[in-house]
Parts: structure tokens; sequence; C-alpha cells
């Protein structure tokens, strides 16, 4: 991108990095939005003009999408008033902190070569500097090495050998690493933790293990682990302690940290986002066979996305994982599914069910080991948000009694202690764990901490905003255009600009006042001197 157009589209881009991963949107107090809890987390906004950035899945321009260093970028758009307004753009698919992808590119936008080959080299250098195949002769080596000189290099993250620790003599190193440290990889790495990137939040030892122990009772031989590292390692854990294990697994991850302690048959490095591999077809082909075995019969697929992505491009991807799938498929048997856990936020269940609606959601509560939130035992509205959608009947779904799950005769299924039976609405309708208020003019039931809101006509916050104060334009109060376009902004916008210059004198006063005051002093008196020595003058002539 010329030096130009890079200055006349900052502010554009500014928003692009944020689409990258997310919706863009900003603090209610900024930009004057009632922006939920629920909506923060899964990056949208909810307003009155239905503002934001979209992304566009199967609308390019027959051109195949340029690449950035996390694969092939994703093609957005900003949206105002529910349609299109401005340019289309690509940006990363998995970033959306520009100090990580800066990636750009207008749609249609003619590159030229320089600027292709500046862009290939970048990607190239962004590359792992080690292969996988690299990584596996390394570790091969490794585990030939006594446990007295096994060293891992903590702030590279990088298993050592004996000719590299003269290289990370400043570092911090793990010595004395087990057998059982290289199983557990995902104790020994330090979770990413950028938010705007791949933080990691890796399942506690509870929700793993059930996870597992559910998997082995409902009959699966294989697990497709999409961003589920430890799952694969309690897999492969059980895998290398019986003889004839009953579950195998295959990890797709981001993390190719992972392929330092994984063969290219147990690890693929994988950007859920855009379906990548950057194995290429050679990879590919990994977890074709991997979903092919036994005809497609006995696998399920679990993945535990970041909650900051959009659900759009994850189900587009995990569709084109199904269409894998059903290639084994007789034409008899085309209607069926391929099992799946989606381990998602709660308040994600509508858009969830928008591209899967044979899916339920389960009562069960994920914990996590290192969120400072997501944790289990908690009550009220502390207790993890976070659930498993699927496509398995939830009769099936047998959760532990011990935790406080009991089975609903009525809806056929287990449910949390809280979630009570409503004999209106005929279902266990609680999402979050505590107990539901039916509302008789919603029809429905909602949160206990909600009321009825007469002017929103809807159930809400006690002391929330309402709907018909936040309706319309800002200046003139009209509805269907915002401030910037308003008609009166003219007459208007002459007493705005009056206040504000008025605003901003009363704050350099006050600044000049707190800050500069001794220097102030100091003009001051010596002016008073210097106009004294003036009168003397005057009056000795």
């Amino acid at each position: 991108m010329c030096s130009l157009a890079r200055r006349d589209h900052r502010p554009m881009l500014a928003m692009c990095a944020t689409a990258a991963g997310t919706v863009a949107w900003q603090p209610a107090a900024r930009r004057g939005l009632e922006v939920a809890m629920e909506d923060a987390v899964a990056g949208t906004e909810r307003n009155v003009w239905g503002s934001g950035v979209a992304v566009l899945l199967g609308q390019e321009s027959g051109q195949p999408a340029p690449c950035c260093p996390h694969g092939p970028t994703l093609l957005f758009v900003k949206i105002s008033q529910g349609k299109e307004d401005g340019r289309r753009f690509y940006a990363c698919s998995a970033c959306r902190d520009r100090k990580e992808c800066n990636f750009f590119q207008w749609e249609n936008e003619k590159v030229s070569e320089a600027r292709l080959s500046a862009r290939e080299e970048v990607n190239r250098s962004c590359q792992p500097s080690l292969s996988h195949r690299q990584n596996m002769e390394r570790y091969k080596q490794f585990g030939l090495l006594p446990t007295s000189k096994r060293k891992f290099c903590q702030e590279c993250q990088q298993l050592l050998l004996p000719r590299e620790w003269g290289k990370h003599s400043g570092h911090q190193v793990l010595s004395d690493l087990s057998i059982g440290h290289l199983q557990r990889p995902s104790q020994l790495l330090c979770p990413l933790k950028n938010k705007k990137t791949n933080a990691q939040y890796l399942f506690a030892d509870r929700s793993c293990q059930f996870l597992l122990d559910l998997i082995i009772s409902l009959g699966f031989k294989r697990v497709l682990c999409v961003g589920t590292p430890r799952l694969h390692e309690l897999i492969q854990l059980k895998v290398s302690r019986e003889q004839e294990s009953s579950v195998k697994s295959l990890l797709l991850d981001i993390d190719f940290r992972y392929s330092q302690f994984y063969t290219e048959e147990d690890f693929c490095h994988y950007n859920m986002f855009n379906h990548y591999f950057f194995g290429g077809e050679a990879a590919h082909e990994i977890c074709r066979k991997f979903l092919h075995q036994e005809k497609g019969e006995g696998v399920i697929l679990v993945t535990d996305p970041p909650f900051g992505g959009l659900v759009e491009p994850l189900a587009f991807s995990f569709k084109k994982l199904i269409a894998t799938w059903r290639e084994t498929q007789e034409e008899d048997h085309s209607s069926k599914e391929l099992p799946i856990f989606w381990i998602f936020p709660y308040f994600f269940e509508s858009r969830i069910l928008e591209f899967f609606p044979s899916f339920s959601m389960m009562d069960y509560q994920v914990d996590y080991d290192n969120h400072a939130l997501y944790k289990h035992g908690k009550t009220g509205r502390k207790q993890s948000p976070v659930r498993i959608f699927t496509n398995i009947s939830p009769s099936m779904i047998v959760l532990p009694v011990e935790e406080g799950y009991r089975f609903c005769f009525v809806c056929q299924r287990y449910v949390s202690s809280g979630n009570q039976h409503c004999e209106i609405c005929n279902s266990c309708t609680s999402k979050d764990g505590r107990r539901w208020n039916h509302c008789f003019i919603c029809k429905k039931c909602v949160k206990p901490s909600w009321i009825h809101c007469n002017t929103c006509n809807r159930c809400a916050l006690r002391g929330h905003a309402c709907e018909s104060a936040k309706a319309g334009c800002f200046i003139c109060g009209g509805a269907g255009h915002k401030r910037s376009t308003c008609p009166n902004l003219s007459v208007t916008d002459r007493a705005g600009k009056a206040d504000r210059n008025q605003k901003l004198k009363k704050n350099k006063k006050i600044k000049m006042d707190t800050v500069k005051r001794p220097y102030v002093k100091h003009a001051t008196f010596a002016r008073k001197i210097i106009k004294n020595k003036k009168k003397k003058n005057a009056l000795a002539c």
C-alpha cells in the first residue's frame, strides 16, 4: 500500500485490525451504545443503528483471498443501519491486534509485483524456524538423553539439546525433565495471553476428565480435537499407559509449539478461522484419513474456539470438516451428521443455532485452570458461562449427579440443580445455572435480576437505558439517520462548537492554574518589577 493510501485510511485500518478477530466495538461510554456483558465478550455490539463490521464468507470476487502469515485472509465490510457502508477489505482471520498482524488490502485493489514479493518475504519470515519434521528429530534425540540432561527454556519455550545450552545460559531453564513432563506439554508450555490474538485457556482436570469419560461412554473411538490441546494430551496419555486404548485423537491447533511433542500423525498446525492447514496438502490428507477411518464411524469433533472470535468463520470451517467426513458416507446415509461438541459461552446459543439448528445446549459448566472467572464451585452470576453445544441427543448425555445435576423426566435430559422446570414454558429454561422467573407479558422465562419494562416492551435489568430514549438522532430525535448526517447539523453545529471552545478555554485555564502556577506567579512578579523600574526612571527624568 502506498504511503498516501496509508495516511488517508488510517481510521479505517484501526477498525480493520479489530475486525480481523471480532466485530469492532468500543466501550459504551465512548459511543453511547448499550453493550451487554454477553455482547462484549462475544465481540459484538447492539445498538439502534445496527452498525459494526461483518465478515463476508464465500463472496470473494473470483480471485483467491490474499495471504498473511496466518493463511488466507477474510473479507470484511463496514455495516451501517444493517447495510454495507464503505469499501470491502481483507484483514487477518486470526488476529485483531495490529501489532501481531497488520495485514490490510482493499478488495479488487491492484497490488504491484514489488509489494507482492515483499509480502511473501514477510510471510516467510514469520514462519517457525524449524519444521514439524525437524522438531520431531530433535524430540527423538531429546528422549535419548538422561533425565539430568533434559532441559527446557521457559523464555524461548523450547526443548534444549546439550549443544544449545550455551545460547540459553542467561534464560530461565527447567532441568531434569521426566517422561511425565513430556507427556503433559500443556503444563510445560506457558499459555499464550494476548486476548486479541490467541489467548489460551486450558480445561481444568475436572472438565477434561468428564469430557473423555463422556466420549468413551458414548462409544466413540476417535476424537478430532480442534483447539483442545489438554483433551488431546489426556487421550495420548491414556494411549501410552494402555496397550489397547479404546480411543485415539488428532489435534488441530494454531499453536505450533506443540509440534515439539507430537508427531505429524498426532498434530496438525491449523487455523480454525479460515480452515487453513499450515502444513499444506500433506497435513490436510492426515486429517482426511483420520476422519475416513472405519468409513467415518466412531469419530467425534470436539472444539473449544476463542470466545472473542466470530461465529460465522468458525461455523464455515467446521462445515468444511463435516464435508470432508461426509466423503465416506453412502447416499443412503447422506442425512447423518458428524457428532460435535462445541464448547462456548451460553450467550452464543442463538448464533450457533443459526448455523447448526440441530444443536442443543447442555447445562454442564466447563471450567478452566488459568481463567480467573470460569471456575467450578462458584454460585449465582459468578458461575462459569461456558457450556457444551452438541447435535447428540440430550437424553444420551449423562451429567455427574455428585455435582448437583439431575435428570428432568419431562425434558428427558440432565439439568443443573437451579434449573427448575417451568410448567408454562414446558421446559427447563435457565441458561446460567440460576432459577429463572416466568414473565407472563413476554411469555417466556427471564433472568431473576430482570423486570418487565413497559417502555421497552420487554424484560431488562433494573435501571437500564430504555430503547425509546436512545432511538433516533442525537440532534433532532428523528429516526433513520445518525448525528453526522442530520439535516439540522449546520444550525446546531455552531452552538456546539461555541460550547466546545468555551470548555477548551476553561480546561486550559484550569491546567495553567494547576500545572504552571509557580511559573505564572514568577512571570507576574517579574512583570511588576519591570513596571516599577519604568516608573522610577520616568520620575528621575
